[in-house]
């Protein structure tokens, strides 16, 4: 098709082959057309001649680019352009005659749909205009976007002659599109980040939450990135779910991969000898060593080595994501960022995390996870601050606790709870000590406060009242000596105590049928002497009468200006000695006074033959909202011919708060032994090897006190065991290089068991089975030797 010589100007519709009036049914009929603008059919040819002229010039000059387009090709050519054309595109109107549509597309633009615009204005179709936008590219190389309109010009016999295409610049509806959607992005991520930082700062003021790091995981899962988890350093990577005690409590360097016999540290894993050298370099321990700075990106490979950090993460983070089936070498392999998580002195762990795809920029997630991985360290560091203070406090506490001494002749029962959660430590204390063969000791004592300053005072106190224990016999001038003592040190708290001692005395008591009892050369009578400095009176319990031991008051301890007395009593077999604090009956609702009597009353109802039975009685209707340190002694003179005889009903529940040290192992089967017998349950050495195993797993694996308490089912005993170790008990088949290993198959054996996290870190529970009773045979060998 020739062009039109330079300076010719574009083409009118009249000379172009398509658009002659006597071109062939294929022509644009422009003299037939209907006539407008009040013509009549039938007017004269040149009226029609002139509208024809009219159109031409219109379209030619009008403010549109327009643009004819022959739709007898694939790709539609154009035909005839008008000036607005140029104006609007840059191309000249006679350049682009037979050249496609397709010519003004910009590069990385979206395509022309040829095959949409074919079928929409196809023959058969309606002959709706269609519309859509395009990025042109102007003859100047400039890019614009244009606004596309398309309609069907038809002869008079309806055939479709050719497509007319109107184009509008729309290049500032699109930016203001664009700027008003990045925009709503904008707002959309700032929701976004409102919302997770929300989250994460509910949960990091919980960083003791056993799942804190899996619920901040998640909560950044939901927009930041695609998937996240966190992997903290215990000697090796592994996927955290919250904070494990070994990276709170041990130190993470320098920790050998064995212990001091050989065996791993993990159980279930063997001890095993390097197999040689290698020369794989772990990006990711080189991380956490402080060797490379983060953060890198990290192909999710299945190729690393065994048992290297980079091995477990990637299988885990595989397996977590759901990423299992997708390669595992190659281009195609899916690679996570992973981030530092810097501690004080050194690398916590590691951050992992998939980007997430049509969510935030990559630059906002980037600075999000660095700023999630900064505040979770400070969490973690202020923890392991907060865990030492705890041990720091615990380990003040153990100290001045006494063993659970047993004492020849009495059943004493002991019992503390501080008020204080955070550091687990309190005023008040109680101390049993051993003088001598004939004599012991019993101290309760409140200092005020609920502080490291109070347990300190304690400590002091505690010291100072054993070693003048040991020197003089008579609790009174035992108390003034403390006094001159704890004036001298100028101790800040005040404080309170009962001091008391008791000694065997050789006194025959009176049987039911009025003969003298005796019990071989043991004798059967205490003697009781106490002194009290400010201290609320013991109480004594003789079959059902309480007797309040008030003799012998005194001012608090440091503030006695005249000489102690010391007041005295005999206990006879059977009589219960109560020593307590004021957090046991001391309540805001009402006065102390009150709680005396509620005391008064609880106890002389008591009908438990055993100690913990009767201290178990006096928590459950007294100290169930303790507002105070709670502490309690309970001391029982055994009556063993009226214990048979008499009706106990007591709470079938017993507790104790052992020292985490191997002789706990022998007090706890001993405790067992006399709960057994108080509730009359068979089998009783089944329940004591239940026990051993038990707490003896809490000394040698766990820390801190071990909580012991038992519980009549009915059908069954059970036993539960608390210690401070939250990782759960593995059954084993023993140890590699020493005997042992073997203690919770014991267990199976005998019980149902299980266990759960506690407060700061598990519980583990065993219902001991019952053993049916063997009946007694008689076999016929001994029936034939009676017979002969």
């Amino acid at each position: 098709m020739p062009s039109p010589a330079a300076g010719e100007g574009p083409p009118s519709l009249e000379s172009h082959p398509l658009c002659c009036p006597h071109r062939g049914p294929g022509g644009v009929r422009v003299d037939s057309a209907t006539p407008r603008h009040g013509a009549q059919r039938g007017a004269p040819d040149h009226a029609t001649g002139v509208v024809a002229g009219l159109r031409d010039r219109a379209l030619e000059h009008a403010g549109v680019a327009a643009a004819l387009l022959d739709p007898s090709v694939d790709v539609p050519t154009i035909l005839w352009a008008n000036a607005s054309f140029e104006r609007l595109t840059g191309h000249d109107p006679a350049a682009v005659v037979g050249l496609p549509l397709s010519v003004l597309e910009a590069e990385g633009g979206t395509p022309l749909d040829v095959e949409a615009l074919h079928a929409a204005m196809s023959p058969t179709a309606a002959g709706t205009p269609v519309t859509w936008r395009m990025l042109n590219v102007r003859a100047d190389g400039g890019q614009i976007w244009c606004e596309y309109t398309l309609s069907q010009v038809r002869d008079e016999d309806g055939a479709v002659e050719a497509w007319l295409v109107l184009l509008s610049d729309v290049s500032g509806q699109v930016r203001d599109v664009a700027s008003r959607a990045q925009t709503s992005r904008r707002l959309g991520t700032a929701e976004i980040v409102l919302e997770v930082v929300s989250g994460v700062s509910r949960l990091l003021n919980d960083m003791e939450y056993p799942f804190v790091l899996r619920d901040i995981s998640a909560a950044y899962s939901r927009g930041v990135v695609a998937w996240g988890g966190f992997f903290l350093d215990e000697n090796g990577l592994r996927y955290s779910e919250g904070v494990p005690a070994a990276v709170l409590s041990r130190p993470r360097r320098g920790q050998p991969a064995t212990d001091a016999l050989g065996d791993a540290q993990v159980e279930g894993e063997s001890a095993a000898a390097p197999t040689g050298p290698t020369t794989f370099i772990d990006p990711l321990r080189e991380l956490v060593e402080g060797f490379v700075d983060g953060p890198l990106d990290f192909p999710l490979s299945t190729g690393y080595p065994a048992g290297s950090d980079a091995a477990y993460v990637a299988e885990q983070v595989r397996e977590r994501a759901g990423l299992t089936e997708a390669d595992g070498d190659g281009p195609l392999v899916p690679v996570a960022r992973v981030v530092g998580i810097p501690g004080r002195r050194s690398v916590l762990g590691l951050f992992v995390s998939l980007p997430a795809v049509d969510s935030i920029e990559p630059a906002t997630s980037a600075k999000l996870v660095r700023a999630l991985v900064d505040r979770v360290a400070v969490g973690i560091d202020t923890l392991r601050l907060h865990t030492r203070e705890h041990q720091l406090a615990e380990t003040l506490q153990r100290s001045m606790l006494p063993e659970q001494v047993e004492v020849t002749g009495l059943d004493v029962w002991t019992y503390y709870a501080p008020t204080s959660d955070d550091a687990q430590i309190g005023g008040d204390w109680y101390d049993i000590v051993q003088i001598d063969d004939e004599v012991v000791g019993l101290v309760i004592g409140d200092v005020a406060g609920h502080d490291i300053e109070a347990a300190a005072t304690m400590g002091q106190l505690r010291s100072v009242v054993r070693s003048y224990a040991f020197e003089l016999a008579t609790p009174g001038p035992v108390l003034e000596r403390v006094d001159h003592l704890v004036a001298g040190m100028r101790v800040q708290r005040s404080a309170s105590l009962v001091y008391a001692t008791l000694r065997r005395t050789t006194g025959a008591l009176t049987a039911r049928d009025g003969r003298e009892r005796t019990d071989g050369e043991r004798p059967l009578r205490w003697r009781l002497e106490y002194t009290r400095a400010g201290h609320l009176p013991p109480l004594l319990v003789r079959r059902g009468a309480v007797t309040p031991l008030d003799g012998a008051a005194g001012a608090l301890v440091g503030f006695g200006s005249r000489a102690r007395s010391t007041a005295a009593t005999t206990l006879e077999p059977g009589d219960t000695l109560l020593f307590y604090t004021d957090g046991l009956i001391e309540r805001r609702d009402r006065p102390l006074r009150a709680g005396l009597a509620a005391l008064t009353e609880v106890a002389s109802s008591i009908t438990a033959t055993d100690a913990a039975g009767i201290g178990e009685d006096l928590l459950a209707r007294l100290a169930e909202a303790a507002e105070d340190d709670v502490a309690v002694v309970v001391v029982r003179v055994p009556d063993p011919e009226r214990d048979a005889l008499a009706p106990a009903v007591s709470p079938r529940s017993r507790r104790w708060l052992l020292p985490s040290e191997p002789a706990s192992i022998g007090r706890a089967r001993h405790a067992v032994l006399r709960t057994c017998q108080a509730w009359e349950l068979a089998d009783v050495s089944s329940a004591e090897l239940v026990v051993s195993e038990l707490v003896a797993n809490g000394v040698l694996h766990g820390w801190g006190h071990i909580a012991l308490r038992l519980f009549d089912t009915g059908d069954g005993l059970r036993i539960e065991v608390e210690d401070s170790n939250p990782s759960p008990p593995v059954t084993t088949d023993g140890h590699a290089n020493r005997l042992g290993g073997y203690g919770m198959q014991i267990v199976e054996r005998l019980a149902d068991w299980g266990w759960r996290p506690s407060g700061t870190g598990k519980l583990v529970w065993a219902k001991v089975r019952p053993v049916p009773v063997r009946r007694p045979q008689t076999t016929q060998t001994t029936q034939t030797t009676q017979t002969t």
